[in-house]
């Protein structure tokens, strides 16, 4: 079976950036895109901003694997489509995740990704796959309340995706 974890993470941690702590941001603190909340959950205890900021790319890739690609089956599918649903699963959780790629591919979305989906990705051209799964979430995004504060931001990171998604697929 393929693995991209390790080059679909750090093209995720190319957007994620450093630590952040905007006000606008329902998240909180965050760095290397992880939140405080899911930090202390993946450890098991609370943690202050010293350690927020101490974050390394090391000690979030195995949160990043679990949580995230292994939850949303990304090993299971195209090269291309793995990534652009990675990114998803990480902005704005594992089940809307599979709830864009279940719409891109014409499916009821349960937000679970299962056999029906995984047999559903099969055949498909990859491309036109994730230029789908892109736009949907695009979509999404936009209709977010703090789409005003952070859309700019989200539209190049879904347009970047995009491209290195549909290069994958090549």
């Amino acid at each position: 079976m393929k693995d991209n974890f390790d080059l679909c993470l750090a093209m995720l941690l190319s957007h994620e950036g450093g630590f952040v702590n905007h006000q606008s941001d329902p998240g909180g603190m965050t760095n290397l895109g992880v939140t405080r909340r899911v930090w202390e959950a993946h450890v098991g205890h609370a943690v202050e901003e010293a350690d927020m900021r101490a974050l390394t790319p090391a000690m979030v890739s195995p949160l990043y694997r679990k949580s995230y690609w292994d939850r949303a089956k990304c090993d299971a599918l195209p090269s291309g489509v793995d990534y652009a649903v990675f990114d998803i699963a990480v902005n704005s959780g594992v089940s809307k995740a599979a709830r864009i790629l279940q719409q891109a591919l014409g499916l009821v979305d349960d937000g679970i990704i299962g056999p029906n989906t995984l047999a559903a990705v099969t055949g498909k051209n990859t491309q036109d796959l994730t230029k789908k799964i892109c736009d949907i979430r695009l979509a999404f995004l936009q209709h977010l309340p703090t789409w005003p504060t952070f859309g700019r931001g989200w539209a190049k990171r879904v347009a970047e995706v995009e491209v290195d998604a549909l290069m994958m697929a090549d």
